[in-house]
């Protein structure tokens, strides 16, 4: 896969000049985007993974393949932001959400080890409000032990009322369960 870094945005005037179709990645600000973008790519430093979550503060896309764009946007829930910064941001996603055309899918990163937050239900929420396509990630799944995993993935189920075979566990650090979410990143850029 070949994946390069295109441009960063913090408003519509700076985003790529493209007609690819974008798959969006969203989750926690500690839910491991920037590991799952890596892994997914199969590049070690193509989304900067920090010690502190947080970091990524604007809009990241990345070309992949030269066929669709991978699009890193902040994480949400992290508190330790002013309430200026922590709007501002908001506005960012708002208008990039409701504005860009090229949006073909979301990937909604959900920690396995953790019920999804209110946060991950209002973005789940907004996306089918505004009929994007969605699948959701349990990310982090080799943290939970084996026979605790079902009943992971079954909580996560109930809690976003999304059928179980709709959400793909997968582990950044052993590289497992990413065959799903590129099937469904296919299905998508078509």
């Amino acid at each position: 896969m070949k994946s390069e870094f295109v441009t960063s945005a913090t408003c519509k005037e700076q985003w790529p000049q493209s007609s690819l179709p974008e798959v969006v990645v969203v989750g926690r600000s500690n839910v491991g985007k920037s590991s799952f973008i890596n892994a997914l790519t199969q590049r070690k430093k193509l989304a900067y993974v920090g010690n502190t979550p947080g970091k990524t503060r604007l809009i990241n896309f990345f070309s992949i393949d030269e066929k669709w764009m991978l699009v890193d946007v902040p994480g949400y829930g992290y508190a330790k932001m002013s309430k200026q910064m922590l709007l501002k941001m908001g506005a960012m996603m708002d208008e990039y959400f409701t504005q860009r055309e090229q949006i073909a899918g979301v990937i909604s990163l959900v920690d396995a080890r953790h019920e999804p937050t209110h946060d991950d239900l209002d973005m789940i929420d907004t996306l089918k409000q505004l009929q994007i396509p969605i699948v959701v990630v349990a990310t982090k799944i080799d943290k939970v032990p084996k026979t605790k995993r079902v009943k992971a993935i079954k909580v996560i189920s109930q809690k976003l009322q999304l059928p179980m075979a709709h959400i793909y566990p997968v582990s950044s650090i052993e590289k497992t369960g990413f065959t799903p979410v590129y099937k469904a990143i296919q299905e998508w850029i078509r």
